[in-house]
């Protein structure tokens, strides 16, 4: 009792009203209610559908066991409420410190009740009625027939599984059947290699014979399974489907009944879940060690070089690990890859045998981590997302496909869902998964189109990251729209989300494929017992595409956004470049910024607004980088706080609930001190007006130094905390130590939407300042970017007739010049501007390695820096906003998916030409390379005519097809320029063969006169006289084509691009029609434009012959 008084005492306020709230209570006389116990419900069911299976149990069965037992109580049965109920409640009392001074007539009202706790949900992630996924029936039913043990105990005992043996084994049982002194040896000879291995600061030193080791690694070798039925000759699925049938469901296993029967009653627990999770390595608890068997400890011995053993009547293959490293052997095979869980038991040995000499310890399944779900240990700054995806292509128009999505961050407790409508490419898909980046896709099986599963395989092969493709069974874990809906609200899903289920899935197009694919992903969390995330997760709307400047996921990877070409890592690539993030929930906002660049222009100006406060005061940035420096991950501590909430089924395991209990103590204890580190910094930066009035333009602030505000609440836990946890780092747990924590977290989360704003503003900071530091640092210079919208030109005074894009000195931000200095800067202007008409189309030819490609990426990474809000890498930039950004670079193939070099780029262009807008930026380099001479130019002369005449897009086309400068180089709307180079010579001979070739990677006027491939050929290396032959050829070729391959300089007078305009022309004087269409104004505008070129070319050499 004084244990709850001091607690309560750091809530009180200073206001007369609640002052001495407490001061005239008895001790005696003062009733503590209890929490009331809210039964389960065994009449909530999963999806209601006819089938064979039935549902997956989170414990362990054996045989039939009863219900779930009630839920324990947070509260001591001492504090129990008695019958008349007349003091007021613990929790009322607490929240009567937190209401405001005017709400005290509601406080005085929550005082007139009965004093009861309201009523909690008992419902906990291990709940038997939790689970949607269904349990095939063959392998559980088995288990059910043919298993002879009996359970015991009461009904309401629930999820307690008792086994009496049947054998007449002396001894504890386990699955390997093995007595405690072979154990007890084995471990003695494993235990000094595990610490090893994973460091451990127990390391036990016992002497080992080099022979016997070798001995036993030969045994090991040669061990093989005793268990026919694991044999890959004769495995079979739950419904007995081999391997090679296309339902085969790797997940389950078929175990025939007679080897049940023969199977003691451990032996039974461990198989009654395997069966079930034949994808997860499950560690089986035995006293104070974790042991592996079968087909796990392969895996096991392999991996973590565990000395495996025969040993027991069954004669059964096992490795095993002490209570002490099986965090650290956890974590390892995470790492790896692999899928773990833990069967862990549910009571001591001395509980065991009081219920009778033969009874075998209950155990249950309760923990299952994944690579894709995992929130504990050293999972790096990048977000973990699941990936659910459901693919539909029905009654849809142009060969459309909808996909429908929901992926989850265990860690941040935040859900996601969405559709998006594709084409053939699969773009927009490829863009889904740059931007999500998931550790592991779950989808349908059979269930995806060959473009689709391509495409997955694609987008996975990019980045460091470790992909899994999880295919599901399409009957029974993706359910049908309405089956989702009526399991969400039958399970009370989402409960703990701010936005309302219904709103966020009525708000978004494609609905039902997204309520499919959100069951596949509830139907995966139920079975890794995540329920918790599900009840207590964020849920939110997410679009790929919506109020942003859309980059696909080609584009992603040409323009090396997130992973470079070369290896795959991060450097060299435009996150990296702007990465000086000090935080990791800003290091995953900077990345969701970079996926989505702002397309208004005020936001984009709000930011820049906000950089240049930064900029203008050096020390700010200082200061807030060191209170950055101390803060945590406070997105993922709130996350796994919130998670934490009413969920108490694990805190009653012996030994595995105290360190539940332990781990839960550090996270709240360091999520309040952190949150005190961080609210510092705001109300540091509020005394700065200028500054915080710029950075409120960007994000918003919840209440924050008012007498209710944000400060004071935190005021009060941080005090609960030095009071009753001043070691939370590392807690010693005592039996009222849950009851005090499960109270300070439901009060905290009481504002959890507040504390959201408040992480998600110290990442804008982050961010904002690392954007800072990118541009005052910079090897080159920065600018502030002028974005004009689409009816303003520079001046705003007139409205314009095109987009525009300027760019002064531009170079590329991390790219390195000759001898790792500064690239080259050079001058881009495509559209209209103040000083009159420019052509939108930039044709550029130039030698190969002479820079084409790079000043092509540069002008794309300038445009997504400007609508980031960030400072570009030139001395001056202006640009009308754009829309999309379209890039074809490169010449990959996908042998793999049986992609040639040319298929992928007609792919590429073709969702260029049917996608692309006026605003778009368009970046092509070397169409039609892929396939022969003539094929290759007929489609890049078609394109480029088609992107200049019929998009009017601001174009940047590279090609080597010098014919098209010759065709083009009268057209009104394209300009030529190449990049210049240069010859030296390497001996005091002037002969052609002794001059090298200079890059000079400046772009200069005009077009190149040729690609100067033999001499990049010679620096190649290859041999001369395999150059010289080429040569010769060359020369050949030339004169057998003719004057198709002349200099594009010396341009002819009439191409065939005046033909087609003349023949235009013509028709147009022919037709009775008086309409005209828009091609036939482009035409009579692109003569107009040639004539006039002519007539000032004239006048301008009549000037020159006057006296």
């Amino acid at each position: 009792m004084q244990r709850q008084k001091s607690i309560l005492s750091f809530f009180q306020k200073s206001s007369p009203l609640n002052h001495g709230s407490f001061a005239g209570e008895n001790n005696g006389d003062r009733q503590v209610p209890h929490f009331p116990e809210k039964h389960p419900n065994h009449n909530v069911t999963s999806f209601d559908r006819p089938t064979t299976h039935t549902a997956v149990d989170h414990e362990v069965r054996g045989t039939d066991t009863p219900p779930e037992k009630a839920p324990r109580q947070i509260l001591p049965a001492k504090f129990s409420a008695k019958e008349n109920n007349k003091g007021p409640s613990l929790f009322s009392s607490i929240m009567h410190k937190f209401v405001k001074v005017a709400d005290s007539q509601k406080d005085g009202e929550r005082n007139q009740s009965n004093g009861d706790f309201p009523e909690a949900s008992s419902t906990s992630g291990l709940s038997n009625d939790h689970k949607i996924l269904p349990r095939q029936e063959d392998a559980s039913q088995n288990i059910k027939e043919d298993n002879n043990v009996k359970s015991h105990g009461k009904a309401d005992q629930g999820s307690n599984i008792q086994f009496e043996s049947d054998d007449d084994i002396p001894g504890p049982e386990t699955p390997g059947m093995q007595p405690i002194a072979a154990r007890v040896k084995r471990i003695h000879e494993d235990i000094p290699r595990t610490a090893s291995l994973f460091e451990s600061s127990k390391r036990l030193k016992v002497l080992q014979d080099p022979v016997d080791l070798n001995t036993n690694n030969k045994e090991a070798s040669d061990m093989t399974s005793k268990f026919e039925w694991l044999d890959h000759s004769r495995i079979r699925d739950a419904n007995r489907r081999r391997p090679d049938d296309p339902l085969y469901d790797k997940k389950t296993l078929y175990i025939p009944p007679e080897a049940l029967r023969k199977m003691s009653a451990s032996q039974k627990q461990y198989w009654s879940v395997k069966c079930q999770y034949m994808d997860v390595l499950l560690f089986f608890k035995v006293g104070k060690f974790y042991e592996l068997y079968e087909v796990d400890a392969e895996i096991g011995h392999k991996e973590l070089d565990w000395k495996m053993t025969l040993s027991g009547v069954g004669k059964c293959r096992q490795v095993g690990i002490s209570e002490s490293g099986i965090d650290d052997a956890i974590q390892k095979l995470v790492a790896l890859g692999y899928k773990v869980g833990r069967i862990e038991q549910l009571e001591t040995s001395e509980e065991a045998r009081a219920r009778g000499s033969g009874s075998v310890i209950s155990r249950k399944l309760v923990h299952v981590v994944t690579p894709s779900t995992t929130v504990d240990g050293n999972i790096g700054p990048d977000a973990v997302h699941l990936l659910a995806i459901k693919e539909e292509n029905k009654d849809l128009d142009n060969g459309s496909v909808v996909y429908g999505f929901a992926f989850v961050d265990c860690a941040a407790l935040r859900i996601w869902v969405g559709s998006i409508c594709d084409d053939a490419s699969c773009s927009a898909l490829g863009a889904l998964l740059m931007q999500v980046s998931p550790r592991e896709i779950i989808y349908e099986n059979r269930g995806l189109s060959k473009e689709a599963q391509k495409a997955l395989r694609k987008y996975s092969s990019t980045g460091s990251s470790m992909l899994q493709l999880t295919p599901l069974q399409s009957l029974t874990d993706f359910a049908d729209a309405s089956e989702v809906q009526n399991l969400v609200q039958l399970k009370g899903y989402f409960k703990g989300s701010n936005n309302l289920f219904n709103h966020v899935v009525d708000n978004v197009i494609h609905h039902e494929n997204i309520l499919c694919a959100l069951g596949g992903l509830i139907s995966h969390l139920s079975r890794l017992m995540l329920d918790d995330v599900l009840r207590n997760g964020e849920i939110s709307p997410y679009q790929v595409y919506k109020g942003c400047l859309k980059l696909d996921g080609q584009t992603l990877i040409n323009l090396e956004i997130f992973s470079n070409n070369a290896d795959g890592g991060a450097s060299g690539t435009l996150y990296k470049y702007l990465d000086n993030c000090v935080t990791s929930p800003g290091k995953r906002l900077l990345r969701n910024w970079i996926c989505h660049p702002l397309k208004d222009v005020e936001s984009i100006n709000n930011r820049l607004n906000a950089l240049d406060e930064f900029m203008a005061h050096p020390e700010i940035v200082a200061i807030v980088a060191q209170h950055l420096r101390k803060l945590p991950d406070l997105e993922r501590l709130l996350g796994q706080v919130k998670a934490t909430f009413q969920i108490s089924a694990l805190l009653v395991l012996p030994l595995f609930g105290k360190k539940v209990l332990k781990q839960r103590v550090k996270l709240f204890g360091s999520l309040v001190k952190g949150l005190r580190t961080g609210m510092n910094l705001l109300m540091l930066l509020q005394k700065e007006r200028q500054i915080i009035s710029s950075l409120m333009n960007v994000f918003k602030l919840p209440n924050l130094i008012s007498s209710d505000g944000l400060n004071q609440f935190l005021s009060q836990f941080e005090a609960a905390i030095d009071s009753d946890f001043p070691n939370y780092q590392n807690h010693d747990v005592t039996d009222t130590d849950a009851e005090t924590l499960s109270i300070l977290i439901e009060l905290f989360i009481e504002k959890a939407s507040e504390w959201f704003k408040v992480v998600h503003a110290i990442s804008c900071i982050d961010v904002l300042r690392s954007f800072a530091v990118t541009a005052s640092f910079s090897c080159g210079t920065m600018s502030r970017p002028v974005i004009m919208s689409h009816s303003k030109n520079v001046t705003s005074s007139e409205a314009t007739r095109g987009p525009i894009l300027k760019l002064k000195g531009l170079w590329h931000p991390f790219a390195f010049g000759q001898n790792g200095g500064l690239p080259v800067p050079n001058d881009i202007v495509l559209g209209e501007n103040t000083e009159g008409h420019h052509p939108h189309t930039l044709l550029l030819t130039g030698p190969n390695m002479g820079g084409k490609s790079t000043l092509l990426r540069a002008t794309c990474l300038a445009v997504i820096l400007a609508q980031l809000g960030c400072y570009v890498p030139c001395e001056m930039c202006v640009l009308s906003l754009v829309d999309i950004i379209f890039t074809r670079l490169g010449a990959t193939d996908r042998i793999m998916t049986g992609e040639s070099t040319f298929f992928i780029e007609c792919t590429e262009t073709a969702s260029v030409l049917q996608n692309a807008t006026q605003d778009s930026l368009v970046i092509l380099d070397e169409l039609g390379r892929g396939t022969s001479t003539f094929d290759g130019y007929a489609i890049a002369y078609a394109v480029f005519r088609h992107l200049i005449e019929k998009v009017n897009c601001r174009l940047l086309f590279a090609t080597h097809y010098h014919p098209l400068t010759k065709e083009f180089a009268s057209h009104p709307h394209v300009t030529l320029q190449h990049m210049a180079c240069a010859f030296k010579s390497k001996s005091e001979c002037n002969s052609k063969c002794n001059e090298e070739l200079v890059f000079l990677y400046r772009l200069a006027s005009g077009a190149c006169p040729e690609s100067y491939g033999l001499q990049v050929a010679v620096m190649a290396g290859i041999p001369e006289q395999v150059v010289n032959v080429a040569s010769k050829a060359g020369q050949v070729m030339r004169r057998s084509i003719g004057e198709s391959f002349r200099p594009s300089e010396q341009r002819s007078a009439f191409s065939t691009l005046h033909e087609d305009w003349l023949k235009a022309l013509v028709a147009i004087s022919r037709t009775e029609d008086c309409n005209v269409d828009e091609d036939a104004f482009d035409t009579f505008y692109c003569l107009w434009h040639e004539l006039k070129a002519h007539i000032d070319h004239g006048a301008g050499k009549n000037k020159k012959c006057l006296p």
